[in-house]
């Protein structure tokens, strides 16, 4: 079944872009899509293992070629998609939580609730809460974030991969 899924995911790939930025966001909302289409989608697809090369070829390989041309080294261009994967895997889970969780028990994610039983003491955490948006837009966000860190680490012309220096 993972291939089938790995191949539609595929399939709304565009067979190309502007650089590896936009083939990590193409990438990632189509697994997003994917994932939403089944009960606990990011649950079960998140450890497949793919075993058909033809599938492995078709993007990997052209993605690392195009993405190593265009200065990425390999080590790079490989974390990028173990991010980008691990990201929107986790993201799903949390939607998928939540979206579930509200049809069996609606008051579980209740902000009212919520701030009744933080009480005063916590003033900005109630403010957070109401501050978070779900779907489309928070996924916007946390993507760009994402790729905004890669790009960050990226260092032209250091065959080690990114090793930029954080404190």
């Amino acid at each position: 079944m993972s291939a089938t899924v790995q191949r539609r995911i595929l399939d709304v790939l565009p067979t190309s872009s502007s650089g590896w930025r936009e083939d990590l966001a193409a990438h990632a909302h189509a697994l997003r899509a994917e994932y939403l289409r089944h009960r606990d989608g990011a649950r079960i697809f998140s450890g497949a293992r793919l075993t058909d090369p033809e599938l492995l070829v078709r993007v990997k390989e052209s993605w690392y070629r195009r993405w190593t041309e265009e200065g990425l080294t390999l080590l790079e261009a490989d974390d990028a998609i173990d991010l980008v994967v691990a990201f929107v895997v986790g993201f799903v889970i949390e939607e998928q939580e939540r979206l579930q969780s509200a049809d069996a028990d609606p008051t579980r994610y209740s902000l009212a609730e919520r701030d009744a039983w933080l009480g005063e003491h916590a003033p900005l955490v109630k403010e957070a809460g109401h501050l978070r948006d779900d779907g489309d837009q928070r996924f916007e966000r946390h993507l760009g974030i994402v790729l905004d860190g890669l790009a960050g680490r990226h260092v032209p012309g250091n065959p080690s991969g990114g090793t930029r220096r954080t404190r």
